[in-house]
């Protein structure tokens, strides 16, 4: 795959197509458990969501990657911003999608009055050491708290 200019936008529930096997590809690339029929009801969910946000990067015309953002209010910051998801197909790496994904979802979070744009690094992943560079280089700072989930 050529990798000519990149367009990002918001997706909307006609690009669940298109978006959804980006997805399935992601969370089989780093090991995650959620199938593909949970992974289409929740991008659904997420389309249709005015507190998320479904990026699609096309690139002559073909998707090649995604971000998912969300929105949350809290105690400590106020309205907050998520960069849930984040993915690029394997050919449109290291040209710049990804980023502009990244910078999309901070404009995004922006509008809506957010002060912070976080994400979680998941250990899943093969490249962690790698994604905390990547993440570092583009804004982002390690500030050491921890993630710890209790399944319901």
């Amino acid at each position: 795959m050529t990798i000519t200019s990149v367009t990002v936008r918001a997706a909307g529930d006609v690009d669940l197509p298109a978006v959804l096997p980006l997805a399935v590809a992601f969370y089989a690339e780093d090991g995650f458990a959620t199938g593909e029929r949970a992974l289409r009801r929740n991008l659904a969910t997420l389309l249709a969501s005015p507190a998320a946000r479904v990026a699609l990067a096309y690139s002559a015309d073909r998707p090649v990657g995604f971000a998912v953002t969300t929105t949350g209010f809290g105690l400590e910051n106020g309205p907050i911003a998520e960069l849930e998801d984040l993915f690029v197909v394997p050919a449109a790496r290291r040209h710049g999608v990804a980023g502009q994904l990244i910078e999309d979802s901070a404009g995004w979070a922006r509008e809506r009055g957010c002060g912070r744009l976080e994400l979680v690094i998941a250990p899943n992943g093969g490249e962690v050491g790698h994604l905390f560079d990547f993440y570092l280089a583009r804004g982002f700072r390690d500030e050491g708290r921890s993630l710890i989930s209790r399944p319901l």
